[in-house]
């Protein structure tokens, strides 16, 4: 992946690249073009750029389950590695390529909103002084 890069104001570069973190995007069975490419790499980067500070990298996998028998069987599983918890990963099926990556993206941005809710809201250890 290439990163094109631009300059600010204050002379500092900054990525101009739609996601801020590593993402690949793997297709079996299933053709995806560069445009298709560009657009997932773009939402990836619109539901999870929040996220960015928690996220090591982001893979997503689409597959074509049956081949041409048809059917519910284009899958979009989207895996993203987190900094010091266990990894996030959502999977969803549809009849449509889009419609499967559009529902995989709301997803597991849901579900990494949600994890490291989990990690803020955990107590802390406090020791006990013995009386």
């Amino acid at each position: 992946m290439t990163i094109a890069r631009g300059k600010t104001a204050s002379g500092r570069s900054r990525r101009t690249d739609a996601s801020p973190f590593p993402s690949h995007i793997r297709a079996v069975g299933v053709e995806v073009g560069e445009d298709d490419r560009a657009y997932i790499r773009l939402k990836l980067g619109l539901k999870l750029r929040k996220f960015s500070s928690s996220i090591d990298r982001v893979s997503v996998r689409l597959e074509d389950v049956n081949g041409p028998r048809g059917g519910a069987d284009q899958i979009c599983r989207i895996k993203v590695v987190l900094r010091g918890l266990p990894s996030v990963v959502f999977e969803q099926r549809n009849v449509a390529l889009g419609t499967a990556i559009d529902g995989a993206l709301v997803g597991v941005e849901r579900a990494v909103r949600r994890r490291l809710q989990r990690r803020r809201m955990k107590p802390i250890k406090r020791k006990r002084v013995r009386a």
